[in-house]
């Protein structure tokens, strides 16, 4: 991997990981449009294709820094608020304010994704999931199921009003979003919009609950990859996530207010272009799957 490709790996990560479009999609098929334009190393190698998964994973920690950095002043409000409520003055969770109420529903809303998660983190990890057919034809699916939900959902729910049952199903719908092309924004907000939330309320909640799960994948994987980063590799994934993190900013603050007056509609039509390209790239063997 060279400077160039590590930093246009970063701004597809950045870009793409809060849109509901997939980060993982893009960047897959960033990495095997470089492999087809004469990369002298594969970035996806099929005999160790963890790597890959890896090298994701990591550099998520820039858009998980971005997160951070964003919803800061929530953060802070959401862990002095349920700290104080439940361990200083030990409210009932029918009486804990919005911010303590939301600790509790982020946790919730976790424990889906971490149970399958461990449970298929080699298959996740695997060929299957670079899988180009695979990605295309996820980009295609959710693609339909967010059409649906847009036609379904009733807009009425702000984060205040999200439920023990509404964060539980938003959490399976993040379990989706193991499966690349997916899209980890995608299947929140998707999960969202159908328990009523309005667009901007969704995507706010899809993002607080991102962290507990990215930063998990993320310093997990970081963990497992030391042994195997040299020095130009480590190099490579600062910028990389560096570079992710600025543009990671930038695509939610975009996002927020882009919901706030539009429909997803755009990305919705995005994706089916996208996954429909990608099929015909594929039976056309212009790229490998």
């Amino acid at each position: 991997m060279s400077l160039i490709e590590a930093i246009i790996l970063g701004i597809i990560q950045g870009i793409t990981e809060f849109l509901p479009i997939s980060s993982t999609g893009h960047l897959t098929l960033a990495a095997r449009l470089m492999d087809l334009l004469g990369t002298p190393n594969h970035l996806i190698n099929p005999d160790s294709p963890e790597k890959w998964t890896a090298f994701i994973a990591v550099i998520q920690l820039g858009t998980l820094a971005a997160v951070l950095i964003y919803f800061l002043k929530d953060i802070i409000n959401i862990i002095r608020s349920f700290l104080n409520e439940n361990l200083k003055e030990r409210k009932s969770f029918a009486n804990q304010s919005t911010d303590s109420r939301l600790g509790w529903l982020i946790i919730l809303g976790t424990i889906p994704v971490v149970i399958i998660g461990l449970s298929f983190k080699h298959i996740i990890e695997g060929n299957l999931t670079k899988d180009l057919w695979v990605i295309s034809c996820s980009l295609i699916l959710l693609a339909i199921i967010l059409f649906i939900a847009e036609k379904k959902a009733k807009f009425k729910k702000e984060i205040k009003d999200i439920t023990i049952k509404d964060a539980l199903i938003i959490g399976i719908a993040q379990c989706f979003a193991l499966i690349p092309g997916s899209s980890r924004s995608g299947t929140t907000i998707t999960g969202g919009l159908f328990m009523g939330l309005k667009r901007e309320s969704a995507a706010r909640f899809s993002f607080l609950l991102s962290i507990p799960a990215v930063l998990a994948s993320g310093l997990l994987e970081l963990k497992e990859s030391l042994p195997n980063i040299d020095g130009s590799m480590a190099t490579h994934l600062i910028v990389s996530t560096i570079v992710a993190g600025i543009c990671g900013y930038l695509a939610i603050d975009f996002l927020l207010k882009f919901l706030k007056k539009n429909t997803t509609f755009v990305f919705i039509i995005y994706r089916i272009v996208l996954g429909i390209t990608i099929l015909t790239l594929l039976f056309n063997n212009i790229i490998l799957p």
